[in-house]
């Protein structure tokens, strides 16, 4: 279908048409009811709902505003208590990381949590743990409202790595689209700045594959000896 993340996003069987104005939704709904009944597929009319300015849609809130977090989703976040078992934690990271593309830095500031529920970790409710519990509250509690995408229009990209772990941000024309992070595997604590920055350009490229691929995009990051790595004679296994 090539309609698919141009006006439509569909998960397994939820169907989401969105268009910039209210002719082009009226033709966006006629290709994709067509679609439908040419493949004998039909949608229960009492499931439906049409012409919306504002949705509940995978728990995020969808208008011409952009992308928000469902509200009680922040509600569930501001009462949520401190957790005490690795199992609470998980929990709480679950719910956390469903909206990681709200949060700048995610993994680096969930790291003292997820820390504790590694294997044979040794349960420690240290100060910095309580500290990243609160932030990320604090951060999901107030996320930004985050663009939606264009295909039509060029994407950029922006890339940062340390010793914490990779941090990307995709935007358009100075618009936050979205946040990604992660931290390091662990053959990758050792590598040189050089090469880690080269892995945080492929995990951006590699999330956000659906957006960039067949798209103009530009890749800004601040080790410029990256932008030789094309025009190198040679390069090591990594690279």
């Amino acid at each position: 279908m090539n309609e698919l993340d141009k006006f439509v996003v569909v998960f397994i069987d939820d169907i989401l048409i969105y268009s910039k104005n209210e002719k082009e939704h009226e033709e966006h709904l006629r290709i994709v009811l067509t679609r439908l009944r040419e493949h004998k597929l039909y949608a229960k009319f009492s499931k439906c709902a049409f012409w919306f300015k504002e949705v509940s849609f995978l728990r995020h809130i969808l208008s011409e505003k952009g992308v928000a977090v469902e509200p009680n989703k922040v509600e569930d976040m501001l009462n949520w208590k401190q957790p005490e078992t690795v199992t609470e934690i998980r929990s709480f990271l679950g719910l956390a990381g469903y909206y990681h593309r709200f949060i700048k830095d995610f993994s680096k500031t969930s790291k003292p949590m997820t820390s504790l529920t590694k294997k044979n970790a040794k349960y420690v409710w240290s100060p910095n743990c309580e500290e990243a519990f609160q932030t990320l509250k604090k951060l999901l509690t107030s996320a930004p409202v985050l663009e939606q995408p264009d295909v039509t229009k060029p994407f950029d990209v922006y890339c940062d790595a340390s010793g914490n772990g990779l941090s990307c941000v995709l935007m358009q024309e100075g618009r936050v689209i979205a946040y990604a992070s992660r931290q390091l595997r662990k053959h990758e604590i050792n590598y040189p700045t050089h090469d880690l920055e080269l892995v945080a350009i492929v995990y951006a490229l590699k999330i956000w594959r659906h957006y960039l691929l067949g798209n103009t995009c530009h890749i800004y990051t601040d080790h410029k000896s990256l932008k030789y790595i094309l025009t190198q004679p040679e390069l090591n296994m990594r690279q």
